[in-house]
């Protein structure tokens, strides 16, 4: 059953404590906002960031959007923060589930539908796969036969981690309309992530973030900015000033988490889960 996802609000890039600055330094060029003393609101325990450039063409107002590849690794970093003030974190491992997932509410509604079609002429292929061997810091990455655009894994909450993500389908797949030149539809990158419960079940959950992709065949992404950045340049200085500049990362932004069961494990009478490794912990080089 489907249910409305409410998308995340307008990204409002709150300052950050020194050592998730120190992290990110080598991977984004995000200049800090200034921001008003007033703003006391938490930060979340967690950030994720989807090492791929957004698009100039986004205005102000709007979601980031980033354009992918078809088939090729993006690394998505799992960063921490301090997470001494964060008490409810207790466990050595959290739980999280990576998707890709509908941007637009009438897709949404019919996701099985579409998800099914998509299994039926693409027999034997994921929507969402793990690049196990560019992976770093996860432990137990696994991928449902019958959920084919989620994979989960675990990762130590004190460390960073970092997961290599491959987008199989392409956002054309799913227009109404197939005679070419169609404006494919948008997808979403939402990572969810849990901490154990009492009885040692990750189903307690923590944060949640996301952020709107497109994606194209191979090496379409890269022409698509490009068109984006030549358009944006031919532009006024005025007219400019009405959109995003292109970072070289996207960061996911908070959102609901989404509401399908957190856990392969939840799933009965299906299929076993594929469990790329079950002992082996990639490790993570210092950053």
């Amino acid at each position: 059953m489907l249910f409305w996802h409410s998308q995340p609000e307008t990204y409002e890039q709150r300052t950050q404590p020194s050592s998730i600055r120190e992290a990110l330094a080598p991977f984004m060029k995000h200049e800090t906002k200034g921001l008003s003393a007033e703003n006391t609101i938490p930060l979340a325990p967690f950030q994720y960031v989807l090492c791929a450039a957004t698009s100039p063409a986004a205005k102000l107002q709007e979601e980031t959007l980033t354009y992918l590849n078809q088939g090729q690794s993006y690394e998505i970093r799992l960063l921490n923060r301090k997470l001494g003030a964060y008490s409810y974190i207790s466990s050595k491992c959290v739980k999280s589930l990576v998707r890709v997932v509908f941007h637009d509410l009438r897709l949404q509604y019919t996701e099985r539908t579409q998800l099914e079609g998509w299994r039926w002429n693409r027999p034997g292929d994921r929507i969402l796969d793990i690049d196990i061997p560019l992976s770093v810091g996860i432990i137990e990455p696994r991928a449902h036969p019958l959920q084919l655009n989620t994979i989960e894994f675990l990762w130590n909450p004190v460390k960073n981690a970092s997961v290599f993500i491959q987008v199989n389908c392409i956002s054309t797949e799913f227009t109404l309309r197939k005679h070419g030149g169609e404006k494919g539809v948008p997808f979403r990158i939402q990572v969810d992530t849990f901490t154990q419960n009492e009885h040692g079940e990750y189903l307690e959950h923590v944060h949640s973030s996301s952020c709107q992709i497109k994606v194209f065949k191979p090496k379409g992404a890269d022409r698509k900015l490009k068109i984006d950045r030549e358009k944006i340049e031919k532009k006024s200085l005025l007219d400019r000033e009405k959109y995003q500049p292109s970072y070289e990362t996207t960061i996911l932004t908070e959102c609901s988490p989404w509401p399908d069961s957190p856990s392969f494990n939840d799933m009965s009478n299906a299929p076993s889960a594929v469990c790329y490794s079950s002992t082996t912990s990639y490790g993570f080089t210092d950053m």
